[in-house]
């Protein structure tokens, strides 16, 4: 564990960890929370907004340190609601607002550029946009209501979130992709200050969305192992 991890607490002022961690700033909108909290502790902005502070402390550590394993314990306070909200949340934040605003800017990109370079740009884009929401509809479509089915014990169907790990990809790789045609491939004279804002873009997106993976991989799947048990045990 680092340093940084250690001092997360509910106790800890809600300023100084997003001060610490801008990163976590990207998550406070997919909790409900707003900024603006003074000196508020962790615990009472989290209250405030309604957020179970524990989980929002162990999205917080896996954002600030992406060796954190969470704990039996962790995933046994873990609430399905909840979880799948902040999953929710994360998805419409992605497809609505990141992608879009990227979008936007790559689009000013594609039209001062050589054809070339602007068909396989547009193209690329457009593909991992698509593969971003089927990737997306599959957990909202397919994987929440199986989540939703095992935790009201009314399992129907057969599904098993072994089936999510063995399709569960991580869509953020190919922004490496995007990046290298941006820095790489593109004549220098092509809008050279936004293309290292939009790769900065990227970087923050590509950032964000390992995190997010990290919070299906770790905390996602784990749980819904556990609540396989108990409904095979049940049974």
């Amino acid at each position: 564990m680092n340093d940084t991890k250690t001092q997360i607490s509910e106790n800890t002022k809600m300023a100084e960890l997003i001060l610490s961690n801008p990163n976590l700033m990207l998550t406070l909108s997919r909790f409900g929370i707003e900024l603006g909290f003074g000196d508020s502790l962790v615990k009472d902005v989290c209250k405030k907004a309604d957020v179970n502070t524990a989980f929002f402390l162990l999205i917080c550590n896996l954002y600030t340190d992406q060796n954190f394993i969470p704990s039996t314990d962790d995933i046994n306070s873990v609430n399905i609601n909840t979880l799948l909200s902040y999953l929710s949340q994360s998805h419409k934040y992605y497809v609505e607002e990141r992608i879009p605003h990227i979008e936007n800017h790559l689009n000013r990109i594609v039209e001062a550029c050589p054809k070339k370079f602007g068909v396989t740009i547009e193209r690329f884009f457009k593909e991992y946009k698509q593969e971003v929401i089927n990737h997306f509809s599959y957990e909202e479509d397919t994987v929440f209501p199986y989540i939703n089915a095992l935790g009201d014990k009314s399992l129907k169907k057969s599904f098993s979130i072994d089936e999510f790990k063995c399709n569960h990809s991580n869509i953020e790789d190919k922004l490496n992709d995007l990046m290298n045609i941006l820095i790489k491939y593109l004549p220098a004279e092509i809008f050279p200050k936004e293309r290292i804002e939009i790769s900065l873009d990227i970087v923050d997106l590509s950032s964000d969305l390992k995190c997010h993976t990290l919070v299906e991989e770790r905390v996602l799947v784990p749980f819904v192992e556990l609540l396989e048990k108990q409904c095979h045990e049940n049974m």
